[in-house]
């Protein structure tokens, strides 16, 4: 029951109107039994200040940040973590003792949640792309201690750019996706993320296309795990060719929901809510 004592959460970005992160977090947030509500708020990038200035005013008790505020937001905080300097790139804000934002990133822990299962140790991955979310998925690699990882995008400057912000951590192979190359990488390869656009669900983009185009993965063999962290459509195009190969295969769902619990926890000081909550809530939305 909302009251006029209820405090909120919301998700910040443009466009918010396909998100379903509202769906999951108000599933957790009824399940401890918060009076909190959970919504999301299209911002312009010019109003970006205003609305965080402005929220800390009122009773806003934390904040999710999507694109394309999750390197600008920065300026706006006066506590950042560790995990988010390196990703220059935060995604979760709270309000800290001295009422001012706290900010951290929870990509990370959300994308590697689905592999730590998996033995991955000294085994040899491919990331596709070389944007934002390139640079969570290479951090949480490094954390599984594969022992090869290579980038493979179509734009070289970003790529190179990628490679030097990880060059203390780890030696980065770096490649154009035309590059003749990359058909051992991927005969090879026992992991392949997706971390580019293509696939995904919107006006803008085809479905049925797989990212570089169908030549690329011809030597794509059953025994490598495929992971897209595209969740809409579900299964992708990539992940239905995948395992028509024979491969295992990861949608993007248990990175948005694992990450949403690490962001969760952070807003709560430590309360959790098992996986399947947030996970049924969004399944049964769909």
């Amino acid at each position: 029951m909302i009251s006029s004592k209820t405090s909120f959460i919301a998700l910040i970005g443009n466009p918010v109107s396909h998100s379903l992160s509202p769906i999951m977090q108000n599933a957790a947030l009824q399940y401890l039994g918060l009076d909190l509500i959970y919504i999301a708020i299209p911002c312009k990038d010019e109003d970006l200040e205003l609305v965080l200035n402005s929220l800390k005013k009122i009773n806003c008790k934390g904040l999710n940040i999507t694109i394309p505020h999750k390197e600008k937001v920065f300026n706006l905080c006066s506590e950042i973590s560790p995990i988010a300097n390196k990703l220059k790139a935060i995604n979760t804000l709270k309000i800290n003792s001295e009422n001012e934002w706290s900010g951290t990133n929870t990509d990370v822990e959300g994308f590697i949640y689905p592999l730590k299962t998996l033995n991955l140790t000294k085994k040899e991955s491919i990331v596709l792309g070389s944007g934002g979310a390139a640079r969570s998925v290479i951090q949480g690699l490094i954390n599984l201690n594969l022992s090869k990882i290579s980038v493979i995008s179509r734009n070289k400057s970003s790529v190179d750019e990628l490679i030097k912000n990880f060059e203390n951590q780890i030696e980065l192979q770096g490649l154009l996706n035309n590059d003749i190359e990359t058909q051992n990488l991927i005969e090879n390869a026992d992991l392949i993320v997706n971390t580019t656009p293509v696939g995904m669900k919107t006006p803008k983009h085809e479905m049925n296309v797989l990212p570089y185009g169908e030549s690329f993965w011809k030597s794509l063999n059953s025994k490598t795990i495929v992971y897209d962290l595209i969740y809409n459509p579900a299964p992708t195009h990539l992940l239905k060719f995948s395992a028509n190969k024979g491969c295992i295969t990861i949608d993007g769902l248990q990175m948005l929901v694992a990450q949403g619990l690490k962001s969760l926890s952070f807003w709560t000081n430590g309360l959790e809510v098992p996986f399947h909550i947030m996970n049924d809530a969004i399944k049964n939305y769909l």
